[in-house]
């Protein structure tokens, strides 16, 4: 299996695409107001009022979310009624004093008076003293003051004229201050032609997709695959993305320091049909990451990710094989022909590349994005995901199935484990089962347990097929169609995959074994072929010294 592919075991939980979606969007929400507010050192009364009336919800409740959260992992799961696990809590203001800070703060500060924060503070400390409530140091009221929305606090203080700084304007996208706060993912294919591993023949130009950190610049997430973008080279960048990438490095065989991992808080993205797929959305709901899209007809707001790219292939154009960016640039030079890179041997390069670009001065920052990247940190790196495995299952494929007392049938596939039998019993009370998919290995299957939340493997229900591919798969189901059988047998199937390989290592070898030969014949002279028969006496000179009806001239 490719790397970035789930490894063997039952995966913990992830993306409860069992919770009926008006539950999940409401969670979803929760999440939404919660998770900001318990980021905030100090709780103000007007915020949790403020939490309470955009969810619906009394105050108290708000403050029970706001355990849930903090106990829990950090994901919009927590908020599904019953979800919550303990293990993290924290300190804050006495509810009196919160209600204080939030009163002055919504109204004493955020209005046209504008007033300074030592004088917000000061109201604070009369109001508090007045109430016989402590109160709060400066320094907590000015950190309160900074967790404020710039936006909606300057249009209250500014008016709309004043807000407008901090709008987007001129074709630029809102700027960002932190590392991993915004990553662009776009695709392109590589202007390149790559090998196979077996013949070193051409087979065609692969893909690559790119997660770039706007802040930084650096490239966070890089995924190479033969296949057209799609969902799941989005959630394979993702996991690239969010996981140390240090094991990786070391199966891929590159000797480079590459530290920029993390998950991101928000994804900006064009509005291509695999960035708006079910999974995609639940899988960054699950784990906090907001999504945006690039105003329609408006390319230049990916432009980011966009010269990021143009700059990797300017690289590429270096190697050999390059198509370069069009037939006019290419000339008479032949791609295929010169073509030596494997995918493997792509991905090295691709990997070192993006070494020698993060120790480059960036033409907008004027810093290297190593350096920026470094100086935004500091000595405490962002939080990476630990489970890459369970974490990239939530970005695979989503299909729905009912159970059936011999499993589960996908695409003609059966699929079955003895961890099914529980619930086959109980098969008719049950409704659909969520299923996962990774195309590039369809041996098994991920479904989701219906009662505990977690994701179980299952396997081919007849063991000894051997793994492929969804394409090699649906090619094999389009040349039984072909051959007009309207039923597609699993046994056929299979048998058709084995005939497909054996025609394709024929075919190589065959393709092998003749451009040896008549590389041989090359360059062996006829002469001296020892099976040709010895050549005759040379024949008595003409007495006519007219021309030889032919003459034979050897070519080199």
């Amino acid at each position: 299996m490719q790397d970035g592919a789930v490894d063997d075991g039952r995966v913990t939980e992830r993306g409860l695409l069992s919770v009926p979606e008006p539950v999940w969007a409401s969670a979803v929400r929760r999440a939404e107001v919660i998770g900001p507010l318990a980021a905030a050192e100090r709780l103000a009364g007007g915020a949790v009022d403020a939490a309470a009336g955009a969810l619906g919800v009394s105050r108290r409740q708000v403050y029970a979310l706001l355990r849930r959260w903090r106990e829990g992992e950090g994901l919009a799961s927590d908020m599904v009624p019953g979800r919550s696990s303990g293990g993290r809590g924290g300190s804050r203001l006495p509810e009196d004093v919160d209600a204080v800070v939030g009163e002055v703060l919504s109204g004493g500060y955020a209005n046209r008076q504008r007033k300074t924060v030592a004088a917000a503070h000061r109201e604070i400390a009369r109001l508090c003293r007045r109430r016989g409530l402590p109160v709060p140091s400066r320094s907590s009221v000015a950190r309160r003051v900074a967790g404020l929305d710039p936006l909606a606090t300057a249009t209250a203080r500014e008016g709309a004229d004043g807000a407008r700084r901090l709008k987007s304007a001129g074709g630029r996208v809102p700027p960002v201050g932190e590392v991993l706060e915004q990553v662009q993912i776009d695709h392109t294919v590589v202007d390149v032609v790559v090998v196979d591993e077996r013949e070193r023949l051409p087979i065609g130009r692969p893909y690559v997709t790119v997660g770039i950190d706007v802040f930084s610049r650096c490239i966070v997430g890089l995924v190479v695959t033969l296949e057209a973008p799609s969902a799941l080279s989005v959630g394979l960048c993702l996991a690239h993305m969010a996981t140390d990438k240090r094991p990786w490095l070391e199966r891929t065989g590159v000797e480079a320091d590459w530290p920029m991992s993390g998950k991101p808080r928000e994804l900006y993205l064009d509005n291509a049909a695999e960035f708006k797929g079910e999974a995609l959305r639940r899988g960054c709901e699950q784990h906090g990451i907001a999504l945006r899209y690039r105003p329609p007809g408006q390319p230049h707001y990916g432009g980011i990710v966009e010269r990021v790219i143009g700059t990797m292939m300017g690289m590429v154009h270096e190697l050999p094989g390059t198509t370069f960016s069009n037939p006019a640039e290419r000339g008479s030079y032949d791609s295929e022909a010169k073509a030596s890179l494997t995918m493997a041997e792509l991905e090295r390069w691709l990997a070192l590349a993006v070494a020698v670009y993060h120790g480059q001065v960036h033409g907008t920052t004027r810093q290297t994005p190593q350096r920026r990247w470094e100086e935004a940190c500091g000595k405490t790196p962002p939080p990476v995901v630990a489970d890459g495995s369970s974490f990239l299952v939530d970005f695979l494929p989503v299909y729905r199935r009912r159970l059936a007392r011999t499993g589960f049938v996908l695409d003609h596939v059966h699929y079955f484990s003895d961890a099914l039998k529980p619930w086959v019993a109980r098969r008719g009370q049950l409704d659909s089962f969520v299923l996962r998919r990774d195309p590039r290995d369809i041996s098994r299957i991920w479904a989701l347990d219906p009662e505990g939340g977690s994701y179980l493997p299952v396997p081919y229900r007849t063991l000894s097929r051997p793994p492929v591919t969804l394409w090699e798969q649906r090619a094999a189901v389009q040349r039984l169609r072909t051959e007009g059988k309207a039923q597609v047998d699993e046994e056929a199937l299979f048998r058709v995959v084995d005939q497909m390989r054996a025609i394709t290592d024929t075919a190589t070898a065959a393709t092998r074994k003749a451009r040896r030969n008549a590389k041989r014949r090359r360059r062996t002279p006829a002469a001296a072929s020892p099976s040709q028969p010895p050549a005759p006496p040379p024949a008595p000179p003409s007495p006519s010294p007219g021309p030889a009806p032919f003459e034979v001239i050897e070519q080199w």
